[in-house]
C-alpha cells in the first residue's frame, strides 16, 4: 500500500515539475518569506483543532436531511464526494470548518437553513516522503513534530554522493505547490534554523541519485527564504 501511494505522490510531483519547466523563465512566481510557512493542513495531529487528511473517515449529519447522513472517506487528493454537493476540498479543514462549507453549499440550492455536523471518526496515518540521495528513500509516518534533520535521519541519512548543502522541501501552501531549499550543513552548525516538516511534505536530498531523477530543478530552487511556486 505504501509503495502504491509513494508512486502516486512521485507521479504528481514529476508532473508538477514538468509543468513548471514548460512555463519558461518568466512563468514561475517567487514568494518571499522570512520563515518556512506551514502547509494548508498543518500537523501535528495532536493539535486541539485536528485537521482532516486524505483517506480519513468522517461522519456527517445533516439536520432535516437524513438521506445525507453517512460515513464518508476522504479520497487520496483530499476531496469529499457527497450527494447533492458533489466534490469538496476537505483535507486541511477542521471538522467545524468543513461543516460550515457544507452548510454554505447546501444553502445555495437545497436547504435554506442547513445545519451540518462533521466528526472525524478515523484519522489515517500521515506520511512524509524522503527522496533523492538518501540511503533509504521512502515514506515515513509523522506522529508529532518532525524537523528536517530528523526527516533525513529517518531515511538513514545522506549517501556518499549527496550534497547536504541543498535539500529541497516541496509543500502545499494556500492551495498551490511551493518549493524551498535548505542547507543541512548550515543547520548543523547552528547558522540556520532546523525547519519543521509536516505530513505530505516531500523532502529531496540533492546529489547524483537525485539529479538522475529530477535533473537540474533541485539546483534552481533558492535557498532558505524563497518559495518558488510551480
Amino acid at each position: 500500500m505504501i509503495t502504491r501511494i509513494q508512486g502516486l505522490i512521485l507521479l504528481l510531483l514529476l508532473a508538477a515539475l514538468a509543468a513548471c519547466e514548460s512555463r519558461g523563465e518568466g512563468g514561475s512566481a517567487v514568494q518571499m518569506t522570512q520563515q518556512l510557512s506551514a502547509p494548508d493542513s498543518t500537523l501535528p495531529i495532536q493539535s486541539r483543532d485536528a485537521r482532516i487528511g486524505p483517506m480519513d473517515l468522517i461522519e456527517i449529519s445533516v439536520f432535516g436531511a437524513p438521506d445525507l447522513d453517512d460515513t464518508y472517506q476522504i479520497d487520496f487528493e483530499g476531496n469529499l464526494k457527497m450527494p447533492l454537493i458533489g466534490s469538496v476540498q476537505a483535507a486541511g479543514y477542521t471538522a467545524a470548518a468543513l461543516a460550515e462549507t457544507l452548510e454554505a453549499r447546501l444553502q445555495e440550492k437545497y436547504l435554506q437553513n442547513a445545519d451540518v455536523t462533521v466528526r472525524i471518526t478515523e484519522a489515517r496515518k500521515r506520511f512524509v516522503t524522503v527522496e533523492g540521495s538518501v540511503k533509504n528513500p521512502g515514506m515515513y509516518p509523522v506522529d508529532g513534530q518532525l524537523s528536517l534533520l530528523q526527516a533525513v535521519a529517518l531515511s538513514g541519512g545522506a549517501t556518499d554522493s549527496a550534497n547536504p548543502n541543498r535539500v529541497v522541501v516541496f509543500r502545499q501552501i494556500e492551495g498551490k505547490r511551493h518549493a524551498a531549499a535548505f542547507s543541512l550543513v548550515d543547520i548543523r552548525r547552528g547558522d540556520a534554523e532546523d525547519p519543521l516538516i509536516y505530513a505530505n511534505d516531500i523532502v529531496v536530498m540533492d546529489g547524483s541519485e537525485a539529479r538522475r531523477r529530477y535533473g537540474d530543478f533541485l539546483r534552481s530552487v533558492p535557498l532558505l527564504t524563497l518559495f518558488v511556486l510551480y
